[in-house]
């Protein structure tokens, strides 16, 4: 068979691949601060014919004579200096295959999204559990989210997003290459990194200074900004500035998240309300109190409107502890004998200014709330959270004694 020079060019890039696959160079890998080792590789020197040794390592600037039948040798130069010599001729032959099949990735890439859903609304979309408005809700599908179809009924359509399984509403959904569309607009992608210790550059160039690395499974957005150099990736660092990192160690995604189901909403609301709670328990001062039980006041109605109308003056907009707290204040008052009934010491001359004002008596005569009037029955039956304070000030002031609320007690 007579061999033209189109076939021959075939065979000998394909002999060249299989070399440059067979081959990782020995040396150090400038972008991610590992080290490499060779598998053997028969090489002749300078195209002389015939092999002449089997080496473990190919060194820069050498040159390689690849061999095929029926054709002369092929003398490749590995660039002296570039430990990334044999691995840029794998991916020119590799890059000269995949540019002859750009149209069918594009294709199957857009195939992938024929079954993919996103929903067009600000925020979230309802799930329901069957094609109704009038059933169940069973979750969630929030701007961002991505669902795959399994089918449709009427103007509703069934899909799977996660743990949710439900119908959506047609009018707020869009699918196929609509979606691929929105998914691309209001999602972020990320490159993230498959090794550790990948540098990330000022500039697309291994001369750049490095701005910092990544540890494998590390992720920064992708800068679609910024102008593409092949080779690299553009992205953004922590503090917003674009940078490079090398293409060959990140992968590239968009980044979409997955609806949420009725049950793992109240989840993440409880766990929510409960990292509140904790970091409000670890702010509150360490001078707080124990409640205590002192012995009760003897009191008449009229006592317990009074004393719950001072709170509501003093505390209306506390928290229950606040409240109370108040309302100790006043007892602990009268029970070291500041005056003889709770009245003597609401109305002390200079104390108490809403009492001076005719606030107290506006809110007794209207009702005090019921939280106050509660709180005025705690503390009168001998309840202290204060540790038997006399005195109170909003924090604000800086007066030392027990926080509860927004006031300080002493």
């Amino acid at each position: 068979m007579k061999i033209n020079s189109t076939m021959k060019s075939r065979i000998q890039q394909a002999a060249i691949l299989s070399v440059a696959l067979a081959t990782v160079i020995l040396g150090v890998n400038y972008e991610t601060q590992s080290s490499v080792v060779t598998s053997n590789v028969e090489v002749s020197s300078h195209g002389t014919a015939g092999i002449i040794s089997t080496m473990s390592k190919i060194q820069y600037g050498a040159s390689i004579g690849v061999y095929t039948a029926g054709t002369d040798a092929n003398n490749l130069t590995i660039l002296g200096g570039n430990p990334y010599g044999m691995k840029n001729l794998t991916t020119a032959m590799n890059t000269q295959d995949a540019n002859t099949n750009t149209t069918g990735a594009a294709e199957e890439s857009d195939a992938e999204w024929a079954d993919k859903l996103m929903t067009t609304v600000d925020d979230y979309m309802n799930v329901r559990e069957s094609a109704s408005s009038d059933s169940a809700l069973v979750g969630k599908l929030r701007k961002g989210d991505l669902a795959v179809v399994t089918g449709t009924e009427g103007d509703w359509t069934q899909i799977t997003s996660g743990n949710l399984t439900g119908y959506v509403n047609n009018e707020y959904v869009v699918t196929g290459d609509a979606a691929k569309t929105l998914a691309y607009d209001i999602c972020l992608v990320y490159a993230t990194s498959t090794t550790g210790g990948l540098r990330v550059r000022e500039s697309a160039s291994e001369d750049a200074s490095v701005v910092t690395a990544l540890s494998e499974g590390e992720r920064l957005e992708v800068a679609d900004e910024a102008s593409g150099v092949d080779g690299w990736t553009a992205v953004k660092t922590k503090s917003g500035a674009t940078a490079y990192v090398k293409s060959d160690y990140v992968t590239v995604a968009l980044s979409t998240g997955t609806g949420i189901t009725v049950e793992e909403e109240q989840q993440a609301l409880a766990a929510k309300k409960a990292e509140e709670e904790k970091k409000a328990a670890a702010q509150q001062p360490a001078n707080t109190v124990a409640t205590v039980q002192n012995a009760p006041v003897a009191a008449s109605y009229d006592d317990v409107t009074l004393l719950a109308a001072l709170i509501q003056a003093e505390a209306g907009y506390e928290p229950y502890e606040g409240q109370l707290a108040v309302g100790a204040v006043v007892v602990n008052r009268l029970n070291r004998g500041y005056s003889g009934s709770i009245y003597g010491v609401i109305y002390a001359p200079g104390q108490f200014s809403p009492a001076g004002s005719g606030r107290v008596a506006q809110i007794a005569a209207n009702g005090p709330s019921a939280s106050c009037i509660q709180a005025a029955s705690e503390a009168l039956s001998g309840v202290d959270n204060t540790g038997g304070a006399t005195s109170f000030r909003p924090v604000r002031s800086g007066r030392a004694g027990v926080v509860i609320g927004n006031q300080v007690f002493w």
